[in-house]
Formats: C-alpha cells, structure tokens, sequence
C-alpha cells in the first residue's frame, strides 16, 4: 500500500524491484532476427555455403524428413531413450541429494564419492557402459541416467543445505516434528535450487543422448547427425542440430511449467 507523507503526498512503493517479469515476443524476436541474418547472408553471399547452408534448404530437409515419415523414425527412439534415462538419473539423483542434505552419516560417506565421480566426462564411459550393458539400448539408458544423476545430486544436496536455518528453527519451536519440517519447511525451500539442477542436468542429458546414438544405433537424431557429417551434408546436418536445440528448449519450457505450478507459493 503507497505510504503518505505529512504532506499527503503519496510515496509509491519500491518493494517489488528485482522480481523478474515476463515481456512478450522478446525471444521470439531475436529468433527471427538471426534466422533473417542467417537467410540473408547465405543467398547474398556474405555467408560461405561451406559455413552454413541456406536456412531455406534446411527447411525443405525438414518438409522432406516430414514426407518420409523418417522424422518420427529417429525422433520417437530418441524422445523414448531421453525421457527413460533422465527421469532415471534425476530421481535417483534428487532423492540421494535429499538424503546427503539430510544425514551426516550419508553426507560423510557419498560426499566425498560424487565429488570424485562428477568431474570425469561421461562421454568418456561410453565403452564402459557398451562393455557391462551391450551395444543395445541399455547402455544408452545407463549413460543418460548415470550423465543426469551426479548433477542432479549436488545441485539437490546444495539446494537443502540453502535452506533458510530460521525457518527451521521457527518449526521446530512451534513443535513440529522431523518429518513435518522436511516436509513443509525443507522440501519446499529446496525445490527451486532441485528444479534450476534439473534445467542443467536435461542439457546435459541431451549431450549424452547424441553421443550414445552415435554408437550403435540405426534410428535417432545422433545417428541422423553422424550421417550426415559423414557425408559432409550440412542441411541435413543443421536440420539434427535444430532438432537438437529445439528439444533443448522444450525441456527448459517444461522446467518452467514446473516451476509456475510448483512454487505458486512464492508469489
């Protein structure tokens, strides 16, 4: 409520800054704009073929992809091993980050464990996880689940351990049980640090679903690339990693319904 003066002049209130608010078109704007770019320089020249093809010809590879019915032959397996393996690696991953954050004995233990696993490049076990699981789709569904879960851990033990000690303390002097503070206090003030963990863990997820693809599969938008790298055919090319980007934005846009629907409580 706008406070007054003892003048009666009315003092507008400055306590909503730094709250983010949507502006409409914006990204769609710049989309549009480098797309133009993109078509503009290829047909006048300023852009090499051998640097970008024509954004018009990706276009028709993917009316052409449409057609064949080729487009859901390698996007379908490929929706199928994401959507397994991430949801695999981000609730295994939440719910030992969730008992880090919780247990010092479990703390102890896997702290030191994820801290020696996170940095080594998953890509760099995909022979591994070819070795112990076969070339089929178990290895793929193991390199996702194994690439989504060590980021989602730290990001959900650090998000619990960010939650707000006077809010916990306040549960407790109002006599609240353990289960009833994780619950109520704990789980909800870590969920936004657990949900922005996960918009990294997808990406991630999507890197090491092309990298599995490119190994032994028939179908799939990373076998889609590898072809058409292998025959140097870069509207074909640009038409996976569209794709590819494409999926990355669905995924952050998921994350972002989840975050409206989930912490309605923040607003």
């Amino acid at each position: 409520m706008p406070e007054r003066q003892a003048t009666g002049r009315e003092v507008p209130f400055r306590g909503g800054g730094f709250a983010p608010k949507p502006v409409r078109w914006v990204g769609l704007s710049v989309f549009a704009v480098l797309l133009a770019a993109w078509e503009i320089g290829t047909r006048t020249g300023w852009i090499g073929n051998l640097t970008l093809p024509r954004l018009s010809g990706v276009g028709q590879v993917f009316v052409d992809l449409y057609d064949s019915g080729l487009l859901w032959q390698h996007l379908l397996p490929s929706l199928e091993r994401l959507a397994a393996g991430a949801a695999i690696g981000a609730v295994a991953g939440i719910g030992v980050g969730v008992l880090i954050g919780l247990f010092s004995l479990v703390r102890a233990g896997l702290v030191p464990l994820v801290a020696a696993i996170f940095p080594i490049p998953k890509i760099a076990l995909l022979p591994l996880f070819v070795i112990w699981f076969g070339i089929g789709e178990g290895s793929k569904y193991a390199l996702i689940a194994f690439g989504t879960f060590t980021p989602t851990v730290v990001a959900t033990y650090g998000a619990v351990d960010n939650v707000d000690r006077g809010l916990i303390r306040m549960g407790q002097s109002f006599g609240l049980g353990w289960f009833s503070i994780v619950w109520k206090i704990v789980l909800p003030g870590a969920l936004p640090g657990i949900l922005s963990g996960l918009r990294v863990s997808l990406a991630i997820a999507i890197i090491l679903l092309v990298a599995a693809e490119m190994l032994g599969a028939e179908y799939g938008i990373g076998a889609y690339i590898l072809e058409a790298g292998s025959l140097y055919d870069l509207e074909r090319l640009f038409a996976g990693v569209i794709i590819l980007s494409i999926l990355g934005v669905l995924t952050s846009w998921l994350i972002g319904l989840a975050e409206r629907a989930l912490l309605a409580w923040r607003e």
